[in-house]
């Protein structure tokens, strides 16, 4: 897989976080015309926490007890107005594609590193997949494969085979189900297909 698809995809999923994030700002908007004591709480609650990190930033610890009992009391008050209003804490969060990445493509781990989401990890797998020219295995495939439309007719002269087209197909196709079904096995030989486009 190439960095220019990997950056292209990343590149839209910057734009779905980018939406996710503008759609809430325009929901809260129009909540807080609704509810525009709710503004004010999360105007004091987002001062609170830049003075709570300003405080331990410069290791005044006295101040920081008062400044959780004001942002507990804020965050109380928050959740009330919210429940009045038939809301909760989540219609304040930004609906993501994936809630697991928050619409970024990777996940932190326990270990503190990042690793790829399994979102994109699908997304990855369905541009292969896409590019590989398999999405008419619905269609295409051996239980659909017709032999009839090969001729039943042995012509050494012009096959250069002493068995029928339809014979040496059904052979091939054998040989075919065979290597799938072994696939995983180290000892299996791969298949080599030869010859012009189209032929059968």
């Amino acid at each position: 897989m190439s960095n220019e698809i990997l950056n292209s995809l990343l590149k839209e999923y910057e734009q779905k976080k980018l939406k996710a994030e503008l759609d809430l700002e325009k929901k809260k908007e129009a909540l807080y015309q609704k509810l525009p004591e709710l503004e004010r709480i999360e105007n004091e609650l987002n001062h609170y926490a830049i003075q709570t990190a300003k405080n331990i930033l410069n290791n005044e610890t006295r101040s920081l007890e008062d400044l959780k009992q004001k942002i507990e009391v804020l965050k109380y008050r928050k959740s009330c107005i919210l429940q009045e209003a038939n809301l909760s804490l989540h219609d304040l969060e930004p609906i993501y594609e994936c809630p697991i990445c928050k619409d970024t493509g990777y996940v932190m781990e326990k270990s503190h590193k990042t690793s790829m989401c399994n979102c994109l990890k699908q997304r990855l797998l369905d541009y292969s997949f896409n590019k590989s020219n398999m999405s008419s295995l619905d269609k295409e495939n051996f239980n659909t494969f017709n032999e009839n439309l090969f001729s039943d007719e042995v012509d050494v002269a012009k096959y250069h085979f002493n068995i029928s087209p339809r014979e040496n197909i059904k052979n091939i196709k054998q040989k075919c189900i065979q290597f799938v079904n072994e696939f995983d096995n180290p000892e299996c030989k791969n298949l080599l297909f030869s010859g012009n486009t189209g032929l059968r």
